[in-house]
Parts: C-alpha cells; sequence; structure tokens
C-alpha cells in the first residue's frame, strides 16, 4: 500500500463531518509535529502548516466531510436529523453511524427509511428518501423520548457516518473521499518536503468548513500571493475526469479560476507526462470559490484526483493520487526553483 493511501485510510476513520473537525485536525497536526513541520490555527479553527516566515503559495484542502446533526428525539426514542453539507441520502441509507454527544458519549445508530420492514410496508421501495421520510435507529434499548434524553442525546449532536474504506487493485472506495483524499495527498507532500519547508514560501491550509460553504474565506497569511486548491475531481457523464489522472478546473459554478496559473499547471502536468484532465464542473464550488468571493487579493486554482459518485459511495485510484501529489510539487518547483 502506497503511503498516501496508509494515511488516507487513517484521516478517513476519524469523524469530521463540518463543524466538528477537532479530531482530525489534531491528528493531523501531531503527525506534522513528529516530521518537524510547524503549525497554527487560525482563530476559525483552519490548520495552516509552514516553516518559511513569509508563505506565498498556499496549497489548500478540506479536512470536513458530509454528516447529519440530531434534529430532535421521537416519541418512540429514535432520532430525527438534519444534514450536513449535501449528502445524497438514498446512497447512505442503511449506513452505520455514531451519534457524538457533547459531553464526548458516543453511540451507534443505523440511517433507515421511517417504517422500513418491507413485510409492513408494500410501499418502501416508492417512498421518496428526504429527511423527514426518514431517521436514525438508535443502537440503544429506548421506547420512548425520555429513554434517549438519559442518555444524554439531544438536539445539536453531531453524527458521522462510516467511511467504508476498501482498498482493491489500486482503487480507494469510501464515503469522504471529498475532499480527504486531497487532504491525504498534501500530508504525503508535506512529509516529503520537510526537510526543505524553511527555504520554500509555501503554506498548507487544512480547511474546517467547505461543505457549507465559507471555509477558504478567512485565515490566510498576509504574505500569500497564490492559493492552489486540492479539491476532488468530478468523474461522470459531461466531464472529463477519470480516477486515474488528476483534474485541472478551468472553471466552476462560481466562474473561471486564474488563467496564468491554470495554464502553466496544464503545461506542467504535459512536460512531465503527468496523467491529467482539464475540465469545467458545473455544480461545484471550492475553498477557492469562498476565498475570492470574501475579497482576498491573489489567485487562485484548482486541481485533484478524479473521484466518482461524489457525495455517495466514492472511489479514487492510487494513479489519481500520486498524478496529484506529482502536479503540487511540480508546480511548487517551477516558482521557486532557484
Amino acid at each position: 500500500m502506497e503511503r498516501v493511501v496508509e494515511i488516507l485510510r487513517e484521516i478517513l476513520e476519524i469523524p469530521s463531518p463540518t463543524g466538528y473537525t477537532k479530531e482530525v485536525l489534531t491528528h493531523i497536526e501531531r503527525k506534522l509535529d513528529e516530521a518537524g513541520i510547524k503549525t497554527r490555527y487560525t482563530n476559525k479553527g483552519a490548520l495552516l502548516a509552514y516553516n518559511h516566515p513569509e508563505p506565498e503559495l498556499v496549497i489548500a484542502g478540506h479536512v470536513d466531510t458530509l454528516g447529519a446533526m440530531v434534529r430532535g428525539i421521537l416519541s418512540d426514542g429514535h432520532l430525527s436529523f438534519t444534514r450536513v453539507g449535501g449528502l445524497l441520502l438514498p446512497t447512505f441509507e442503511g449506513e452505520y453511524c455514531t451519534i457524538i454527544t457533547r459531553s464526548g458519549k458516543r453511540y451507534r445508530g443505523t440511517l433507515l427509511l421511517k417504517n422500513p420492514s418491507v413485510h409492513v410496508n408494500k410501499d418502501a421501495s416508492k417512498k421518496e428518501r428526504k429527511e423527514e421520510n426518514m431517521y436514525i435507529r438508535l443502537d440503544a434499548e429506548v421506547e420512548k423520548k425520555e429513554d434517549t434524553e438519559k442518555l444524554g442525546i439531544r438536539p445539536g449532536d453531531f453524527i458521522a457516518f462510516d467511511p467504508k474504506f476498501e482498498y482493491v487493485n489500486g482503487f480507494v472506495k469510501a464515503h469522504f473521499l471529498d475532499d480527504k483524499a486531497s487532504v491525504a495527498v498534501m500530508i504525503d507532500l508535506l512529509l516529503e518536503l520537510a526537510d526543505e519547508l524553511e527555504k520554500l514560501p509555501v503554506a498548507f491550509f487544512f480547511s474546517p468548513y467547505e461543505e457549507v460553504g465559507h471555509g477558504g474565506s478567512a485565515g490566510y497569511p498576509p504574505t500569500t500571493r497564490e492559493l492552489l486548491v486540492v479539491d476532488m475531481g468530478v468523474v461522470g457523464e459531461g466531464v472529463y475526469g477519470k480516477e486515474t489522472a488528476v483534474s485541472i478546473a478551468a472553471k466552476d459554478s462560481s466562474g473561471p479560476y486564474d488563467y496564468e496559473m491554470t495554464t502553466t499547471l496544464i503545461e506542467l502536468a504535459e512536460k512531465r507526462e503527468i496523467p491529467y484532465v482539464v475540465d469545467v464542473f458545473p455544480y461545484y464550488g471550492s475553498d477557492g470559490s469562498a476565498a475570492l468571493r470574501a475579497g482576498w487579493d491573489f489567485r487562485v486554482a484548482l486541481i485533484g484526483p478524479g473521484v466518482h459518485a461524489s457525495h455517495g459511495m466514492e472511489r479514487t485510484h492510487v494513479k489519481g493520487l500520486l498524478a496529484t501529489k506529482d502536479l503540487i510539487r511540480a508546480y511548487i518547483e517551477e516558482r521557486f526553483s532557484q
């Protein structure tokens, strides 16, 4: 198993729905600290990693994932929920999850259709999969609302779904490759560059709120001149993405990315024979989009490994992960070669 895949497995196993990212960020912080890489948190909770005093290029990826939150306790003691981010409910039906209380207690559960048994509900297959038609079946002996309240569960507790990681024939299958695949690439590259970081004006930015639209809106070093966002490349009908390649996004729903940066990335991929595609994403925004809307005066480009079935049962390939890492490294070398 490539190191980048092992790093990915580790961070996938740490729950981090948007708003509850402290555990995975602590894990990353410790890993980088062991390699002698300095880190600090922004006021909003993003993790920055760099050793150079004045970074000009920031590489950004987001650690937050899709998830849910307890909305209420039902009369039978089980849970209603609200989605955190664009969770594709039909794909997550039947998935196991962990309810994390504010006091730190954890309980297991399953996302199900209400009245899910086909032996009593002949219309189970026809019911629309939406929040009001589904619930979290709690794995505890509860029969009424008061039973669940005694467990310490209440509205606002986070619900984290199991990632279901599997590595087969070079493919990585799991929930939440958006964007932990990119984060694993960033960590792997940081570990490779550890001895060079004092001379490289490069910072790595691990964002905690991308899935709800504002993760990349604040917190960058004031010396930043360019932002290279690393987020999933779309694979599907109408786009050119491949799981075995790095996608270079010319445009998403927020508009075009920086022309010069994007062109340089394309030229570097061709020159170094890195598998790549250039693409346009119709229903997509990134931390770069948030940064530009917030008024930051720097150039922004977007790349990432091709990920199939986004916001569902996702899949990528180790070749796509390594192509992404190679392109980031090539861009750093192009910008700061002596």
